[in-house]
């Protein structure tokens, strides 16, 4: 099997369902090029390379293989979601470094689809900043590393503009995804209230914060936001409260 970077999560999927390469082989290729790259990168707090490996074995394994929409797609996650087994940490030495007990619900429908996440990607402090940097390091534009790849979803925008992977998760409550796309060329969407579970937890910008993928192309976009939703196209969640306009003449 050749080097498969660059390819995208729909292509690479399909080769997973056709067994033209197996999870494993994706999977190893992905940690390959995280250790010889992300060096002058810094997209990643957290890199699983035994576990993902397990995990991958896990996914050539399930008899449902040749259904999965993501099988055996590498993904990485965004510093402020809980993947279980790991710490999420929010950019911060203050947080617990406490393993989650369960996935969040984005990370698990992931999963569910035969993604296998690679590493936990870095953040700025408690998620607050449009560029990433912190206590876990700098992560830098992989296009020209003496710029910044944004924030504060910075980390997983510059793992997948590096090609270290073709699809990442993140959030935004006030641009969180759509800075660093734009800073990184990816493309991103803030999906809108209710259709991707939220949940995230403190730091979530007072309800208005939205996970979401960031991607090279539109298609893996959009297969991405597909399995995030649920594969449904359920109507908005409705407002926490009632809000009041005024209208002076």
């Amino acid at each position: 099997m050749g080097d498969r970077a660059g390819r995208t999560a729909a292509e690479t999927a399909a080769a997973v369902r056709a067994k033209e390469v197996t999870p494993r082989e994706v999977v190893a290729e992905c940690l390959a090029r995280i250790e010889r790259l992300d060096g002058r990168i810094g997209a990643f707090r957290k890199v699983r390379a035994e576990a993902a490996l397990a995990e991958a074995d896990a996914v050539a394994a399930r008899a449902d293989l040749a259904e999965l929409p993501l099988a055996g797609v590498p993904v990485a996650v965004k510093d402020n979601l809980a993947v279980r087994g790991e710490s999420h940490r929010d950019g911060s030495a203050a947080t617990p470094d406490t393993p989650a007990a369960e996935d969040h619900v984005t990370v698990a429908r992931l999963r569910a689809a035969g993604a296998v996440v690679v590493g936990l990607t870095n953040v700025p402090e408690l998620c607050v900043f449009g560029t990433t940097e912190g206590v876990f390091g700098i992560t830098r534009n992989p296009w020209d590393t003496s710029r910044t790849a944004g924030g504060s979803s910075g980390g997983s925008a510059a793992a997948v503009a590096a090609g270290l992977v073709p699809v990442a998760l993140g959030n935004d409550g006030m641009g969180s995804l759509r800075i660093p796309a734009a800073n990184c060329g990816l493309v991103t969407l803030k999906p809108g209230r209710g259709v991707v579970p939220a949940g995230i937890g403190h730091g979530d910008w007072f309800g208005m914060a939205e996970n979401g993928p960031l991607a090279t192309t539109v298609e893996d976009l959009r297969l991405t936001l597909g399995v995030l939703a649920g594969g449904t196209d359920g109507p908005p969640a409705p407002e926490a409260s009632p809000r009041r306009i005024a209208v002076a003449l």
